[in-house]
């Protein structure tokens, strides 16, 4: 079987937010699988140099105008969240503890998480958010609970972000097709075409 898409995404980025509902399906079209794999973006900026998009004179403002357009063109809920941007050390860490268990349960989460942040304006940086939206997916509140204070899943989610950036991932959502890099949503239809060619 082929190998797996790698999709890397920070819970606070929009276009993450937006890759994210999309991925899946356009794997699926070719046979392929998904490993979703959440990282903090803050970290790879600190190795470019660069501030968060959001932050940069100019850019920031159209940014947050092509947030919203985009998730009309390709009709997915959005609504800015009213703190933004934030760090998402809860999430991700809450990702690599239940992937460990089950894979499609923790992608399940970080589908809901992605909702309650960008749709339902809920702060899920915060670890009692995170939390209780786990619990409403039948997750035990107080194994989390205590997932998040576990240094093991503290240093396999600073694993999983360290290896990202060694991998040259610098943005959000970033997909490795094979061993080919594909920066932004806006690439999904040259990944598209790659997965059909299988190269070009």
């Amino acid at each position: 079987m082929a190998a797996a898409l790698d999709f890397y995404f920070d819970f606070t980025s929009p276009y993450g937010y937006l890759a994210s509902t999309k991925i899946d399906a356009l794997a699926a079209r070719h046979g392929r699988e998904v490993k979703w794999r959440p990282m903090l973006l803050g970290a790879a900026l600190k190795v470019t140099g660069q501030p968060p998009l959001p932050m940069i004179p100019m850019k920031g403002d159209y940014s947050k105008h092509d947030f919203q357009r985009s998730a009309r063109y390709h009709g997915i809920p959005y609504r800015p969240p009213s703190v933004f941007p934030v760090a998402m050390q809860a999430p991700m860490r809450t990702f690599y503890w239940l992937d460990a268990k089950d894979p499609a349960a923790a992608k399940a989460l970080a589908a809901r998480l992605f909702h309650a942040y960008f749709v339902d304006d809920v702060n899920i940086s915060n670890p009692s958010d995170t939390i209780r939206i786990a619990a409403l997916l039948g997750h035990d509140a107080a194994e989390l609970q205590a997932a998040l204070e576990n240094p093991a899943v503290k240093e396999k989610a600073k694993a999983e972000g360290d290896a990202a950036i060694a991998r040259g991932v610098f943005g959000s959502p970033f997909v490795f097709v094979d061993d080919e890099p594909f920066w932004g949503l806006d690439r999904f239809d040259q990944i598209d075409r790659w997965l059909e060619l299988g190269g070009f």
